[in-house]
């Protein structure tokens, strides 16, 4: 929605514009031209720049806390960290987008409501989103939307990971409505090689990546694990699902992999899926793809042999993943 502000909001509106720049926080500008100033905006928020800055430093620290917080609870090598948590949750919140009509995406937080809270992609991601809560509670001033992709980015940095570029600037939404159909996320495994490789891409080619994208979005499999009341799968994909690094990579490519027969001494009942030489460490059919796909494999070759390439475009993908379809204000100020 746009909104002509009246001329005589002129000296409000340049103070705020004033006390925010110099600021990571970028609030939503209001369209109309002002004095010769031309502002944005293409949200109802109209009162946005009213609203009190965000402390992204301390609520990156919280977040951290937490996250730590958590894994001494647990004791158990586990924690919020990975793809089955914080980072797959900013993952889901972002991957919903689509470049034909813009729809989907981070901005508005609608995993909050159904029907996405409950696509079966999104399973279990409650658990972090209300792991979140005490962030939320603690510093009101941020949306949902920045608060949930913004873990992923305090998950990955604190795990060794990269610094992922980040802007503040979702906002939330009061409903669902506008969420894009179910389908739109990743699945692990389309019944054969080629339905599952060509899934993968149409999934990212989707939201605008390229093949290179796609395989370093897919190393963030080095943090976290899959559960089995959750997707159905089961394992970790390294042995320190807390650290990111490209040993995800290195084992994809070095590893013996082969299908998952038995669990625990059982027969393993759950979705087919891979596991290595000890039967402790798995990768999904659409982890697989990575290595039987010329175009995918020569990039994992890269980032095996590259862990610091790995991690400058794991940063710039991630980034741009988590920005697909946020209405930030123009980087063009002045008209």
């Amino acid at each position: 929605d746009h909104h002509n502000i009246p001329t005589t909001t002129t000296e409000t509106m340049m103070n705020a514009f004033a006390t925010r720049v110099g600021t990571k926080l970028m609030a939503p500008a209001l369209v109309g031209a002002v004095s010769g100033l031309t502002l944005y905006n293409t949200s109802p928020a109209v009162h946005a720049a009213a609203k009190p800055a965000v402390d992204l430093k301390k609520v990156k620290e919280d977040i951290a806390d937490l996250i730590e917080n958590d894994a001494e609870k647990r004791g158990d090598g586990t924690s919020l960290t990975g793809t089955g948590q914080v980072v797959r949750l900013a993952c889901h919140c972002s991957g919903s987008f689509s470049k034909e009509d813009g729809s989907g995406g981070s901005n508005g937080a609608r995993m909050r409501f159904n029907s996405e809270a409950s696509w079966g992609a999104n399973a279990g991601l409650g658990v972090a989103r209300d792991a979140l809560e005490p962030i939320k509670e603690k510093h009101p001033e941020i949306s949902y939307a920045d608060l949930y992709t913004l873990a992923g980015v305090v998950a990955v940095e604190e795990s060794g990971g990269p610094t992922i570029p980040y802007r503040l600037g979702r906002e939330d939404f009061d409903s669902g409505e506008t969420s894009p159909p179910d389908g739109r996320l990743p699945d692990a495994d389309k019944g054969s090689k080629k339905m599952t490789t060509q899934h993968v891409r149409d999934v990212f080619y989707r939201m605008g990546f390229n093949d290179r994208e796609i395989v370093a979005l897919l190393g963030a499999h080095a943090l976290g694990r899959c559960h089995t009341d959750r997707s159905g799968y089961w394992g970790p994909w390294t042995f320190a699902e807390n650290t990111m690094s490209n040993e995800y990579f290195r084992l994809l490519l070095e590893e013996c992999w082969t299908p998952k027969t038995t669990h625990n001494g059982k027969p393993w009942t759950g979705p087919p899926q891979f596991e290595d030489s000890t039967g402790k460490l798995m990768m999904l059919p659409s982890d697989m793809i990575l290595v039987e796909d010329p175009k995918f494999k020569k990039y994992v070759e890269m980032y095996v042999k590259d862990e610091d390439l790995f991690f400058k475009d794991f940063a710039k993908a991630f980034s741009k993943l988590l920005e697909l379809g946020v209405p930030f204000p123009s980087k063009k100020w002045f008209g």
